[in-house]
């Protein structure tokens, strides 16, 4: 293609659909072809449909024949958008399709596209467990007429069911359960024992929440280790006795906190130490942690408590997200803060981002609601485009400007209002809030005003599928933090279609926003509950100038006094652009995090697939059984070379017992000779033999002692270890076990080595030094040495093996933890321990110059 068509396709492209980067014009210039050849297939028995699918592999085949098992399975004859789709999954792209336009038919029809061109098995990857199980079920019809197998893997299923599952055609799974699925495989000691096989195809699900909001997160598989009383605890007590302004300060941002001088002589006079005495930075850093803990995470806002344990809760969701922790002792010092036990992070047996594991995919492909806004970020860490697609039926939702006012009390005041003149018109209304502190309060403000309300919060989202199926019926009013990621559609009328005409009479879903949040990709998603498929509906923000999202990024941007109504709302238009702004600022210092986050994490990530190579060929080859006999030759034989060795030996008895018996009748020979003179010389050869017979009984005696002591210095000299040859089976078996375990354990020492290195390497930025070199030139000659460390501790240990009774794993030491389990590393709000160390040492350098 020439440079000035290039130009023109791509002029054209965004003028057709702002935002998309791909050119759909060749793709939708298929869909006539795939209407005709949809139309023969009709005339197919399920039989002949199912073998005309397998031999199928062009895209307009694929689509044809996907929307004609569409239409049986379901009884839904898949729209020309939804086909339209399914091209640009097939192209390798990120699709953007709006909320309710059909995408999980869509990524069906794809993955049968991927299967059919032999690039299966397809993994579907959702953001959690409800929507892997609903999706796969509900698909499974359109798969069985195609020919398919499909399965579905949850927090759940056994080994055995996530082994089956994976062996499918076509797996809906969640992100995090396929991350800690590999994680475990990558432990194993027998191939057998793997559930998740070859890794070629991701379809992503929600595909702007877990290729960007998720990538950096890291999963860690944990094993169990002694575990040791935290100074975060005694920390925590000690911060409790703190008050605010006198004793610590918190930022007007509130993203950190520190004490005052008031403040660090009461913890000094508490400790009886000098806080910031080289030897004491351990504690320094646990009361860093304890008062962040204190003063900056609130319940029910950032976490909530449940069960007696501490559960964060996903602020780009709303919802709790499961088996997540702070990093840096954040969770100890939360926990310490509620009074509950610590819970275990345990050793680190393994650790992969999001980011990393979809990686790992030969293809990767993913749809969502909102891509538009985060498409530098797909194409600069997946180099992925964007295929924008219109809806079927044109939006025809009205969605008002912001009512911003200057105080959260009248922006509050007027979201009551403006919920109860809708709700007395019977009109459903959704609200969406920011945290479930603010959707409590407000739901106690609407019970005060006689207006019923549902709330759907991290307390209860396990009820979120029921209460969002029903935010569409009459008079239905609806309090959820946010729905990004929530999966189910609302429809007008709710489960009681009878009302539809009634409701959309009313003008549809009303969403009315409780401030604007830090993504606009939120903000979009809680607005496209409206206007579904054509629908109704409407939508509006109320935002303050007191909340965090302004005050943390547009503070310097608001006038000092701006123009305003008597109630509070704010018309000046340079607070407008000064809100959008500040959106814009969050967007750009998550992109910002996100970007310098991999730039740790690519090093470890290009280290753990290195060791995942190695791992590979010691589990899938006898390269350690090799390794081992080279340097053991004399003492590990193969059964072939110990009969040989038997063979040989028996041999060599023969040829002596032969010699023996020769040299036995020449004697006997020279007796009779001398016998005829024995009377003659009896006298004399009695003389003689007496004088022989003293070194002849001499020498037998001499050389039965010497053999003794050879025999004894051979004995000493010997092993202690069995010199008996082992089956190959049993030797490979035990050579690859011990190789696997030495890898294992090197790698968790590793990364241990490798978390202290990243806390305490941006302590080097205060001698101007760059954190992210320091950090490589640590790390990589750490890994070049593990290597090579791996062949030593798996030759001393053969040193002492005994395998005369089979391979026995207990005895030659090597034990694994007794127990295992996962979690994911939440973003540290704060930064790292170490930069709000920093920040407290300068300035307690700055007080003492």
């Amino acid at each position: 293609m020439g440079v000035s068509r290039r130009l023109k396709s791509r002029f054209h492209r965004f003028l057709q659909r702002p935002g998309s980067t791909v050119f759909l014009e060749p793709l939708e210039r298929l869909l006539p072809k795939i209407a005709a050849r949809a139309d023969d297939l009709s005339a197919l028995d399920d039989d002949e449909l199912v073998n005309t699918a397998e031999e199928t592999e062009d895209s307009v085949g694929i689509c044809a024949v996907g929307r004609e098992a569409a239409q049986r399975g379901l009884q839904e004859r898949p729209y020309d958008v939804q086909l339209l789709g399914a091209l640009s999954l097939l192209a390798g792209n990120v699709v953007e399709m709006a909320t309710g336009e059909g995408k999980t038919l869509t990524a069906a029809i794809a993955a049968y596209g991927y299967t059919t061109r032999g690039e299966g098995p397809v993994r579907i990857l959702t953001i959690n467990d409800y929507l892997a199980r609903r999706d796969a079920e509900w698909m499974e019809p359109v798969y069985q007429h195609l020919g398919m197998t499909v399965g579905w893997v949850t927090e759940s299923s056994t080994p055995q069911e996530r082994r089956a599952a994976y062996a499918k055609n076509v797996t809906y799974v969640s992100v995090s359960e396929a991350g800690f699925d590999y994680l475990r495989d990558q432990l194993v000691t027998d191939i057998a024992d793997r559930v998740q096989p070859d890794l070629a195809t991701a379809i992503v699900d929600e595909a702007d929440s877990i290729l960007i909001d998720e990538a950096r997160v890291p999963m860690v598989l944990a094993g169990a280790v002694p575990g040791e009383q935290d100074p975060v605890h005694t920390a925590a007590a000690l911060v409790r006795i703190l008050r605010p302004r006198r004793d610590y300060e918190v930022a007007e941002d509130r993203r950190s906190a520190a004490l005052t001088s008031k403040g660090l002589a009461v913890i000094e006079r508490k400790l009886n130490m000098n806080l910031y005495a080289e030897e004491n930075v351990e504690q320094l850093s646990a009361i860093n942690v304890a008062l962040h803990a204190h003063a900056l995470l609130r319940r029910d806002v950032d976490y909530i408590v449940r069960n007696d344990a501490v559960e964060l809760v996903d602020e780009m969701r709303g919802r709790v997200a499961q088996r997540r922790r702070w990093p840096d002792g954040l969770q100890a010092a939360v926990e310490a803060k509620e009074g509950l036990n610590a819970t275990a992070e345990g050793e680190v047996l393994g650790t992969i981002t999001v980011q990393g594991y979809i990686q790992l995919y030969r293809t990767v492909c993913g749809m969502t609601a909102t891509a538009v806004h985060v498409g530098d970020q797909l194409r600069e860490f997946f180099k992925l485009e964007i295929a924008v697609i219109s809806p079927n039926t044109p939006c025809i939702r009205v969605d008002e400007p912001d009512r911003i006012y200057a105080t959260r009390t009248e922006r509050d005041e007027a979201m009551l209002a403006e919920i109860t003149m809708h709700h007395k018109t019977g009109r459903p209304v959704l609200v969406g809030t920011l945290d479930v502190k603010e959707s409590e309060e407000l739901a106690k403000e609407l019970a005060t005003a006689e207006v019923p309300c549902i709330v759907l919060n991290a307390k209860n989202d396990d009820e979120e599928a029921a209460i969002i199926a029903e935010a569409g019926r009459y008079g239905a009013v609806t309090v959820s933090t946010q729905m990004a990621g929530r999966g189910v559609d609302i429809r007008l009328g709710g489960s009681d279609q009878a009302d539809r005409k009634r409701v959309a009479d009313l003008g549809g879903l009303f969403v009315i926003g409780g401030g604007r949040h830090d993504s606009r990709r939120v903000d979009d998603q809680l607005r496209g509950r409206a206007g579904r498929q054509g629908d109704p509906g409407g939508s509006i923000f109320f935002v303050s100038l007191e909340d965090g999202l302004v005050m943390r990024h547009a503070a310097d941007a608001i006038p000092a006094s701006p123009t305003m109504t008597f109630d509070g709302l704010v018309t000046d238009e340079q607070v407008d652009w000064a809100v959008e702004h500040a959106q814009r600022v969050s967007e750009g210092v998550n992109a910002e995090i996100h970007r310098n986050t991999w730039r740790y994490s690519v090093v470890i990530e290009q280290q753990r697939k290195v060791l995942a190579e190695r791992r590979e060929r010691l589990l899938t080859t006898n390269v350690a059984a090799e390794m081992l006999r080279r340097k053991f030759p004399e003492r590990f034989q193969q059964p072939d070379e110990a009969a040989e060795a038997d063979e040989a030996a028996e041999a060599a008895e023969a040829d002596d017992a032969e010699a023996d018996e020769a040299a036995d009748a020449e004697a006997d020979e020279a007796d009779d000779a001398e016998a005829a003179d024995a009377e003659a010389d009896e006298a004399e050869q009695a003389s003689d033999e007496a004088a022989a017979e003293s070194p002849a009984e001499e020498t037998p005696d001499t050389a039965a002692t010497e053999d003794t002591e050879d025999t004894e210095d051979t004995e000493d000299e010997a092993p202690s270890v069995s010199m008996v040859a082992v089956d190959d089976e049993t030797f490979s078996r035990a050579a690859r076990s011990i190789a696997l375990c030495h890898l294992d354990q090197l790698w968790a020492e590793h990364l241990a080595t490798l978390s202290e290195v990243r806390e305490g390497v941006h302590l080097r930025a205060l001698g101007r030094l760059d954190p992210l070199d320091e950090f490589h030139r640590t790390a990589v000659p750490a890994f070049n040495q593990l290597v090579p460390e791996i062949e030593v501790r798996t030759v001393s240990t053969f040193e002492e093996l005994d395998l005369t009774e089979g391979w026995q794993p207990d005895r030659a030491g090597l034990i694994r933890p007794s127990a295992t389990w996962t979690y994911l590393v939440y973003d540290n709000p704060f930064g790292s321990e170490l930069d709000r160390l920093i920040t407290a040492v300068g300035r307690r350098l700055g007080d003492r110059r």
